[in-house]
């Protein structure tokens, strides 16, 4: 259990990172030029192992869809949530994922939910509220959507748009017998050079290059490449050979620990209620809908 705790510690550490990257260069650009530089070494990788880059042109598309729903869209949204509020908050949102990929199967995939899966889903959509009660002043300037404000809901299309990224992956992968190396190579060169685009775009400050300190640029690039390229990459396959799914999902609810713990240590973000409180409801509502989904599997004796 040690390794799965050490994955989600390092996972957690993402989030803090990007808040110290965004903070030493202009937030588009720094992670347009993470994803493409690890776009390319993931790309290297592939043609030095299997000395081929076989992208069928009928499949363009799917990986263009790819590179602008995972990398992209995903990415943008989530960068400029954590510029404009704590970086824990954005890992506990991340933390709906579970709850939004099933309810993302039910109405893309006709996936078929019970109904204590539909009360696991609600209740878990519930933690949202402590979530919602924690604002920072930015946030609050934002403006409001409805209930939430403008910075929270953004943080939702983050997790929403990594979704259905994950479903175009799984599709490439599974369907389509292309390596994930190949897949995340290419979507994340390409997503990338799309950011910088936008970073061009949405007048970060180019003069010339949108960086304010090289040495943290440089340290936080490397450092979320290491930890979410290399290592969290290869160490999550591993632990999905060991542990069930379900208690890799159970585990996952330690990140925003993690990630506040991180937030309160190097970035003087106060730690409140608000996070045991929604870890409470994503954890209740994650058991009711994985117990019922382990009881349906298992198979009927006569």
């Amino acid at each position: 259990m040690f390794l799965v705790i050490l994955l989600y510690a390092l996972f957690a550490s993402l989030f803090p990172l990007s808040k110290i990257g965004a903070s030493c260069a202009e937030p588009f650009f720094f992670i347009g030029a993470r994803m493409t530089f690890a776009g390319i070494l993931l790309i290297a990788y592939q043609w030095i192992r299997y000395r081929q880059f076989p992208l069928k042109r009928e499949h363009l598309l799917l990986f263009i869809g790819l590179a602008i729903v995972n990398i992209f869209l995903t990415n943008a949204a989530e960068i400029w949530t954590i510029s404009f509020s704590e970086s824990s908050k954005m890992c506990l949102i991340y933390s709906l994922s579970p709850f939004l990929s099933a309810f993302v199967a039910y109405l893309v995939l006709k996936e078929v939910l019970t109904r204590q899966q539909w009360l696991g889903l609600l209740i878990g959509f519930l933690g949202l509220v402590p979530i919602t009660l924690k604002r920072t002043t930015i946030e609050i300037t934002a403006g409001h959507f409805w209930l939430l404000s403008r910075v929270e809901v953004i943080g939702l299309c983050a997790v929403l748009f990594s979704v259905f990224g994950w479903i175009l992956l799984k599709k490439i992968v599974h369907k389509h017998q292309y390596t994930p190396v190949m897949a995340n190579g290419f979507s994340m060169t390409l997503g990338g050079l799309l950011m910088l685009l936008l970073s061009y775009q949405a007048n970060e400050v180019w003069n010339p290059i949108p960086i304010k300190e090289w040495l943290p640029f440089l340290g936080v690039t490397l450092s979320m490449c290491l930890i979410s390229n290399l290592i969290c990459y290869n160490l999550y396959g591993y632990l999905l050979k060991r542990y069930s799914a379900t208690l890799m999902s159970f585990a996952g609810l330690v990140t925003p620990l993690f990630a506040v713990t991180y937030g309160w240590l190097f970035l003087n973000e106060p730690v409140t209620w608000h996070l045991g409180a929604s870890v409470a409801f994503f954890a209740l509502g994650l058991y009711l809908f994985h117990r019922d989904e382990v009881k349906t599997a298992l198979p009927t004796t006569a």
